[in-house]
């Protein structure tokens, strides 16, 4: 910029002011050999100056440029701090939950066969037992102790072959009924990887979006500093031509 440059080593510009008016003096009087060593030594200075002012401009440029470098990779690292350890929180808290639901269900399911196991077998005799024991009563009250001996044996093999199948129907019972109740938990375990996968998905999604926004950012102010720094290089060259390349 014109007044940044107009404002720097104002010594080295009032040298420069001296010397041009000592060259027109020079002139002036006809001191021609001593007005060409001062015409000679204007222009090696102001050359001189115009590439310091020039590389004193480019070294802050580029030390702009690696500021903005710099800053972006540490709100980056910073952004991938706060984002790791939002994840690993949430992993955490979702093992957590993960866990707590299995030994709560542990605890239920035990409970729940503890009350299949204690359900007392209420037997349900057929009608022909039933009518066997009658027959067997009806003969010990007659007397008929061997009649009723025979239909007792009869009776009890009845009963044996009964309850035995009603045994193992009542365990077929209880299998169904436990496999039905870890399949709804199954299903409650599967609902809760879905809720936390869903969760997961969601984390992600605004991580992206978020790392989006801040590469936009960043490349929002990077295209404004070269901006911003290109009309500072054409209003210096503009300077340069004025100050430093008057015939």
């Amino acid at each position: 910029m014109s007044d940044q440059f107009e404002d720097e080593d104002s010594a080295v510009q009032d040298f420069l002011n001296v010397l041009e008016e000592h060259r027109k003096n020079c002139e002036a009087e006809g001191k021609y050999v001593e007005a060409e060593i001062a015409r000679n030594r204007l222009e090696e200075l102001r050359l001189h100056e115009e590439n310091r002012r020039r590389e004193a401009m480019r070294s802050r440029q580029i030390a702009e440029r690696l500021g903005v470098e710099e800053a972006h990779m540490l709100e980056f690292q910073q952004f991938n701090k706060v984002w790791d350890e939002k994840m690993q929180l949430y992993e955490e808290n979702a093992g957590n939950l993960m866990s707590n639901l299995k030994a709560r269900q542990k605890g239920d399911l035990q409970e729940f066969q503890e009350k299949l196991i204690s359900k007392p077998l209420l037997p349900k005799f057929s009608k022909e037992l039933l009518n066997l024991r009658k027959i067997q009563k009806h003969l010990a009250r007659q007397k008929d102790y061997a009649e009723a001996h025979k239909m007792k044996l009869k009776a009890d093999s009845l009963e044996g072959w009964e309850l035995e199948k009603q045994q193992n129907q009542r365990q077929q019972q209880m299998f169904k009924k436990e496999a039905a109740y870890k399949h709804k938990q199954q299903q409650e375990r599967k609902a809760l990887k879905k809720r936390i996968e869903s969760g997961r998905l969601s984390q992600k999604r605004q991580r992206q979006n978020d790392l989006e926004r801040l590469l936009q950012r960043y490349q929002n102010v990077k295209q404004e500093l070269e901006q911003q720094q290109n009309l500072e290089r054409i209003r210096a060259e503009k300077f340069f031509k004025r100050m430093f390349r008057r015939k």
